[in-house]
C-alpha cells in the first residue's frame, strides 16, 4: 500500500510545534516526534523513498560530512518532522562488552555492568576527563545554518548524568559506592554535571536550536535504578541546572528517560521543571494513563511502544496509533512517536505504518 511518507512538500512549523507542546497553541492532530532514528533504517529511506545518495561518514572530510548531514537533515524533514534531532556528547572512557548485532552485519555493544572505569579514589585521580575541546560541534552549527524553512534543531548532550554516572562508575561499583563512599560518587557526578554545563552553555549558543531534549534512563521496570534519594541528592540538581539554562535561552527542557520513574516524576515536574516526557512502555504506564495524569502539566513525547511496534501486523499497528491519538490529542500538548526509538529491528513497513497513521 502507499503511504504519505516521504512527503514530497512539508509544511514545517517548529515555533508552532514547541508552542502547542508548551500549552500556548493548539492543534487539531498532534506532531510527530522521536528520539532517535537508526541509521540502517535512515539509508533505506534516503536511498529507496527519497532518492538520495548515501553518503558516509567521515570525521576527517568536512566535504562528505557535510553531504552526510544534508542526508540527514533531509530524512526528518521528509518523513514530516518539524525539527532535527541530534545529541553528540564528550568521548567518556567507559567499559564496554561488544557482540554481533543480530539484527544486522554490525556490532552492538552495551556498558560493563561490573567493572567500571573509576571504582575508587585512585581511579578518579588518575581518570583522563575529556575537555570541551575534543567535541566537534560542527553537526549541530551545520544543521542549524541548513535548515529548510520553518524547521527547528533539537540537540542534546548524548547520556545524562546519570546514565554516565553509573556507565564510568559501572552499575555494580556504583551501587557499592552508594553506600560505602557516596563522597566518590558525588565527586563523580558533580564532574560530570560541571562538563556538560560546559557543554550547555556552548551549544545554547547555536542558533535555531528550539528545545534541550536529552536522555538519561533511571529506571527499570518496577521502580528507579538507584534510590529516589540518591536521584535527587546526585543527578537530579543538575537536570535542574540544565533546564534553567535552556529556559533561559527561552526554550523548552524535554527528558527522555526509560524505565519507571515514577517514584521522582514530582521532582521532574516541580523542581527540574522538564516541559515534556519521552519514553514509555506500555507494562509500566502507557502513554495514554501518563498524559491523563500529567497531561496539563507536561507534554506526553511519543507512546507508540517499541514491542507493539516491533511484532504487530500493519492493520493491528494502525488501530494501535489511532488508539493513542484519540486518547491523548483531545487534551493537546501530545506528539505521536515511538515509545523509545527506532532501532534497525522495527520493520520498515512498521514505522512508515506509524507515521502514516499519524500524518492521516
Amino acid at each position: 500500500m502507499g503511504y504519505r511518507v516521504p512527503l514530497d512538500n512539508p509544511k514545517p512549523d517548529a515555533r508552532g510545534f514547541i508552542n502547542y507542546l508548551l500549552g500556548k497553541e493548539w492543534r487539531d492532530k498532534p506532531p510527530l516526534v522521536e528520539y532517535i532514528i537508526d541509521w540502517g533504517i535512515a539509508r533505506t529511506i534516503l536511498e529507496e523513498m527519497i532518492g538520495r545518495k548515501w553518503v558516509d561518514f567521515d570525521p576527517n572530510d568536512r566535504e562528505k560530512q557535510s553531504a552526510f548531514w544534508d542526508n540527514y537533515i533531509e530524512l526528518w524533514y521528509r518523513l514530516g518532522y518539524e525539527f532535527v534531532k541530534l545529541e553528540i556528547g564528550y568521548p567518556f572512557q567507559e567499559r564496554h562488552i561488544y557482540a554481533p548485532d543480530t539484527a544486522s552485519e554490525g556490532i552492538r555493544s552495551w556498558v560493563d555492568e561490573h567493572q567500571g572505569a573509576i571504582m575508587s579514589w585512585e581511579d578518579f585521580e588518575a581518570y583522563q576527563w575529556p575537555t570541551l575541546e575534543q567535541v566537534d560541534f560542527f553537526p549541530y552549527e551545520y544543521i542549524a545554518s541548513h535548515l529548510p524553512e520553518g524547521m527547528g534543531l533539537i540537540a542534546s548532550h548524548s547520556g545524562g548524568i546519570y546514565e554516565h554516572l553509573s556507565w564510568i562508575m559501572s552499575y555494580e561499583g556504583l551501587s557499592y559506592a552508594l553506600y560505602d563512599d557516596p563522597k566518590l560518587v558525588e565527586a563523580v557526578a558533580n564532574k560530570l554535571g560541571q562538563l556538560m554545563e560546559e557543554y550547555y552553555e556552548k551549544l545554547l549558543k547555536i542558533e535555531n536550536i528550539i528545545a534541550i531534549f536529552p536522555g538519561d534512563d533511571m529506571g527499570h521496570k518496577s521502580g528507579t535504578l538507584i534510590h529516589p534519594d540518591h536521584l535527587r541528592k546526585y543527578v537530579l540538581p543538575w537536570h535542574k541546572r540544565f533546564a534553567e539554562m535552556a529556559h533561559a535561552k527561552g526554550i523548552p527542557y524535554f527528558l527522555h528517560s526509560c524505565g519507571n520513574v515514577e517514584p521522582i516524576m514530582e521532582d521532574l515536574i516541580e523542581d527540574v521543571k522538564i516541559d515534556g516526557k519521552h519514553s514509555f512502555e506500555d507494562v509500566i504506564i502507557p502513554a495514554g494513563e501518563f498524559h491523563k495524569k500529567y497531561g496539563r502539566r507536561i507534554a506526553t513525547l511519543g507512546g507508540v511502544d517499541v514491542n507493539v511496534l516491533a511484532t504487530a501486523v500493519p492493520s493491528e499497528l494502525r488501530k494501535y496509533v489511532r488508539n493513542l491519538i484519540d486518547t491523548c490529542a483531545p487534551l493537546g500538548r501530545f506528539a505521536i512517536g515511538s515509545g523509545n526509538s527506532i532501532p534497525n529491528y522495527i520493520p520498515l513497513e512498521n514505522y512508515l505504518t506509524m507515521l502514516d497513521e499519524a500524518l492521516s
